[in-house]
């Protein structure tokens, strides 16, 4: 069975690996794009050989597809996903899957009514450093769990700066950017909820007015894990790493909080240190692949829309607390609550 893809939104992170990683697949088409500017999304569609450009939802959702690809800016996400649902399409959207948790629900609410797959982009979920830390966890080579680390702050590339430094009201920030994954990948690796958090955020000179440009946050897990991760777009040289520290021994990643298949993870114990192996496949074709899977009824995407939710509750929960400067307790159903 063949998949035909729409794209909602002619944008970068489609253009660098989405469009490969759908192609990939061997019933994977990309049928075509949309973007609110006719000129753009003809252009897009002649540089990346998609049969068909228009400017419209409507136009996009009323051609022959079977899924689309969200990755409009934030604000955007819920309106654009609700209509693909009610039209019969699958729904892969970029996170965070909205601007609140609530607008969230109702998305994966809608999903689960029509018996649609619903999936979030946390690309993390894919990469193999991240499955083998979480393979190593639950085999219990570190014993029980204690702290994390997580460091993922870098430097936002010129090309990419736009609405994320410049507009609130799109969902900018480094929080909702960044964070969102970092509070997915700590679920995904400790196989754990965060249940509180404390988080400080800052504007280092390249955020605009009423947007973050760094933060760093302290989280609490439901099993007494506790967690610091560092987000940040100013940062040119920090490197990128993630610790998981436990009673028998440590996980320690380096150059793994990023788009590609590279990194190391050494595990080191009282017999000493060990790399760790694992796989290199490209994160956005494990993640497609997945969802195809999903579609035909095989089990589920790699972040499915109640992970998405999970998210972007953390991500919101930090913002109220570094808003009220009081620690945040985290709920999907709810919300962040004081």
């Amino acid at each position: 069975m063949s998949v035909r893809w729409g794209l909602i939104g002619a944008s970068t992170i489609a253009r660098q690996f989405m469009i490969d990683a759908i192609r990939a697949q061997g019933n994977g088409e990309i049928a075509a794009v949309m973007s609110s500017s006719p000129e753009r999304a003809t252009a897009y569609a002649g540089e990346n050989n998609i049969p068909l450009a228009v400017s419209t939802l409507d136009a996009l959702l009323g051609a022959d597809i079977d899924a689309v690809y969200i990755s409009t800016t934030n604000e955007l996400h819920l309106e654009q996903a609700l209509a693909a649902i009610k039209t019969g399409k699958h729904v892969l959207c970029e996170k965070p899957l909205a601007l609140t948790s609530a607008d969230a629900r109702k998305m994966v609410a809608a999903a689960r009514a029509a018996g649609i797959v619903l999936g979030t982009n946390h690309h993390l979920r894919n990469a193999g450093a991240h499955r083998a830390m979480r393979d190593a966890i639950a085999a219990g080579r570190i014993g029980k769990p204690i702290a994390a680390r997580v460091f993922h702050s870098v430097y936002l590339p010129e090309n990419l700066q736009g609405w994320r430094i410049t507009r609130p009201e799109a969902g900018g920030g480094v929080v909702l950017d960044i964070t969102v994954h970092d509070a997915d990948t700590l679920r995904f690796v400790l196989g754990d909820d965060p249940v509180e958090v404390s988080c400080f955020t800052q504007s280092a000179g390249m955020a605009g007015s009423g947007l973050e440009d760094g933060a760093m946050c302290i989280w609490r897990f439901k099993s007494g894990v506790i967690a610091q991760s560092h987000e940040g777009f100013t940062t040119k040289f920090a490197g990128t790493g993630f610790e998981v520290h436990g009673s028998e021994g440590s996980l320690i990643a380096s150059n793994v909080m990023t788009q590609k298949p590279v990194g190391s993870v050494m595990l080191r114990t009282a017999r000493g240190e060990e790399q760790l192996s694992f796989d290199h496949d490209d994160l956005y074709t494990r993640s497609m692949h997945q969802f195809h899977a999903a579609i035909r009824g095989e089990g589920q995407p790699s972040a499915t829309g109640d992970d998405g939710i999970w998210s972007l509750a953390s991500a919101e929960a930090a913002l109220q607390s570094a808003s009220s400067g009081k620690a945040v307790k985290i709920d999907p159903k709810l919300g962040s609550m004081n």
